[in-house]
């Protein structure tokens, strides 16, 4: 894949009331396609065979999939309470959702918006890429920067859940909260 941006590369980091005996990292790059698409790429590192990971499905939408293994972004608009949330699910399953603020919002009912999801596996290694169409979301301000959320919720063959995160805010696992939209990135401009 060609790309049009120079990736932006960050490190998820464990739930600090949380811990994983079979995941050591995971990394995530999020770039922009020539096409102008909103990629994101999530690089675990463990040993995967001790992953609970969901069987390959037909490409559909699906909500509750953070329930099990799944990887999230969560943009926002700078200056906005309103963002969407997007989770990609290694069965290639997908949801998205639009909230006006925390936690008040619902699903994203627009079969165009369809990410395209690409899962590599090895014994140590498990990347999930999501392609996802963000010119499908209302109201994106293209001279607005977007403050992201990267998580995942991992699970374990035992039922051990472990949650990730760029940024933790104290207390509970919550990928909604402001404090975990910790990465900031311009959209791409599309006049050059």
């Amino acid at each position: 894949m060609m790309l049009q941006s120079t990736p932006h590369t960050a490190v998820l980091r464990c739930h600090t009331g949380e811990s994983s005996q079979c995941v050591h990292g995971i990394e995530a790059r999020v770039f922009w396609t020539e096409r102008g698409l909103f990629a994101l790429t999530y690089s675990l590192q463990g040993d995967v065979a001790r992953l609970r990971i969901p069987p390959t499905r037909s490409p559909r939408r699906a909500d509750g999939l953070w329930q099990h293994t799944c990887f999230e972004v969560f943009i926002a608009e700078k200056g906005q309470q309103s963002y969407w949330e997007f989770n990609f699910s290694p069965s290639g399953e997908w949801a998205a959702y639009a909230l006006k603020s925390y936690r008040d919002g619902g699903p994203i009912e627009d079969d165009g918006l369809h990410p395209e999801i690409v899962v590599r596996s090895a014994a140590n290694s498990f990347e999930l890429e999501a392609i996802v169409r963000l010119d499908r979301l209302q109201a994106v301000d293209p001279k607005v920067p977007l403050r992201m959320g990267l998580s995942a919720v991992i699970e374990e063959n035992d039922g051990t859940i472990s949650y990730w995160a760029l940024k933790h805010p104290p207390g509970k696992p919550d990928f909604h909260h402001p404090d975990s939209f910790a990465l900031e990135l311009a959209l791409p401009d599309q006049s050059a």
